[in-house]
């Protein structure tokens, strides 16, 4: 009896290592399914964001994330001075640039121009070979004003592409004196050509 008893006793024994040994392996699998599941779900967001990555790129590459090329060119001043026309320049190698600048008087009154200042963005003063500015500028008149020998380069501007200069104008009526000088701001926004 005893043997049996012992055999008995081995044998409950062996079945509880076993069933302790079906546990483990169970809980190892529930475990090791997670890590797949885990695994799979990085996987495929990591995919998705590789695509989106590369369309990004692709777009950047071809021009389309650059909303300066969308935009039109445009030249625009206060109701005093209407811009009719407007060009900037890069020149040969960027150090002879011009802009010019086709302005109409709609003051409703002759005007003389005190000064014609042109600036940029970039922190390189924008230096060009200033105009005359026009003594007496009569109500409807057109002026033409050029600015020659500018360092287009120098500011940042590129061949091609666009480029945005702002104008400050101070002008007094033709019938008043300086002591009543008025200012008027525009810009430029055009394709460097």
């Amino acid at each position: 009896m005893l043997k049996k008893y012992l055999k008995n006793s081995k044998r409950e024994k062996d079945n509880t290592s076993f069933h302790n040994l079906k546990s483990d392996n169970n809980h190892k699998l529930f475990h090791n399914l997670k890590s797949q599941a885990a695994l799979e779900f990085l996987t495929t967001y990591a995919w998705a964001f590789l695509v989106i990555l590369i369309m990004i790129g692709a777009l950047a590459y071809f021009g389309i994330l650059q909303p300066t090329k969308l935009l039109p060119d445009r030249c625009n001043f206060g109701a005093e001075i209407n811009c009719v026309d407007y060009t900037i320049g890069y020149g040969t190698d960027g150090t002879d640039g011009t802009v010019n600048l086709r302005l109409k008087n709609s003051v409703g009154e002759p005007i003389v121009v005190d000064t014609i200042t042109i600036s940029t963005e970039s922190t390189t003063a924008f230096a060009c070979i200033d105009p005359t500015p026009p003594a007496s500028w009569s109500t409807g008149a057109l002026e033409n004003l050029a600015w020659t020998g500018c360092n287009t380069a120098a500011v940042g501007f590129v061949s091609g592409e666009k480029g945005k200069i702002s104008i400050t104008m101070t002008y007094h009526l033709a019938k008043s004196s300086t002591t009543y000088t008025r200012q008027v701001a525009g810009e430029v926004f055009a394709t460097v050509i």
